[in-house]
C-alpha cells in the first residue's frame, strides 16, 4: 500500500458557513473513495437494492402496526426516526418518507443525503418547493416548516450529526452532491 503525504483533503471536512451544506468532496484523485478504490476502513454504503428494500420494509412495519412500530426517539449519541409528509412538487399529492433525525430544542434536524448516493432526495426537493409539511414522531404529529441551516448553526448541527453517525465526513465527501442540513421547525 502506498503512503500519501498529508494534504488539505485529509483534514476533517466542515459544512459551509454560507449554505448549511456538508463539505465539498475532495478532488477526484488516488486517495478519493470510489467503488473501485475503497480503503478497508472507509464507511460502506449498502447496495441500492438493499437500502431500497430495507426502507420499504421499515415503511411497511410502520403502516401495518398502525404507527406503533417504526419510529423512535433519538438516543444519546444516536439518531431517531420520524415520518415526514410533504406535498409532491409535480403532483400536489401527499408523499411520505421515514427519515433519521436529531432534536435541537423544538426543531428536528435531518440530512438531505439520498442514502449517501448522488442527487437530492425527492422529499427535500418537495420541501424546497413547498416548505410546509407534517411530521410524525413517537410523540405524535405536528405541523412544521422546513428550512436550511446556515453559518454557525450549520457547523454546530453538523457536529451533533458527527456524534451520531460514525464516518459522517467520509460518507458526505464520497458524494458530489452537498449534504444539506434541514431543520423542521414547528409552525405557529
Amino acid at each position: 500500500m502506498t503512503q500519501h503525504a498529508s494534504s488539505d483533503h485529509d483534514a476533517p471536512a466542515e459544512p459551509s458557513a454560507l449554505t448549511g451544506r456538508a463539505p465539498t468532496p475532495p478532488a477526484r484523485n488516488a486517495h478519493h473513495i470510489t467503488p473501485h478504490n475503497t480503503p478497508r476502513n472507509a464507511p460502506r454504503v449498502s447496495p441500492r437494492w438493499f437500502a431500497t428494500r430495507a426502507w420499504a420494509t421499515h415503511r411497511n412495519i410502520h403502516r401495518l402496526t398502525g404507527g406503533h412500530l417504526g419510529l423512535w426517539r433519538p438516543r444519546r449519541g444516536g439518531w431517531g426516526t420520524l415520518r415526514v409528509t410533504t406535498t409532491g412538487r409535480r403532483t400536489g399529492q401527499d408523499r411520505s418518507v421515514i427519515l433519521g433525525y436529531l432534536e435541537d430544542g423544538a426543531d428536528l434536524v435531518t440530512l438531505a443525503m439520498n442514502g449517501w448516493r448522488e442527487g437530492e432526495p425527492s422529499w427535500w426537493l418537495n420541501l424546497q418547493t413547498q416548505p410546509d409539511a407534517l411530521v410524525e414522531t413517537r410523540e405524535g404529529a405536528r405541523a412544521v416548516r422546513a428550512r436550511t441551516a446556515s453559518g454557525e448553526e450549520a457547523t454546530r448541527l453538523w457536529t451533533l450529526w458527527q456524534d451520531a453517525i460514525r464516518g459522517l465526513d467520509a460518507r458526505a465527501a464520497g458524494r458530489a452532491t452537498p449534504t444539506t442540513l434541514v431543520l423542521l421547525t414547528p409552525r405557529r
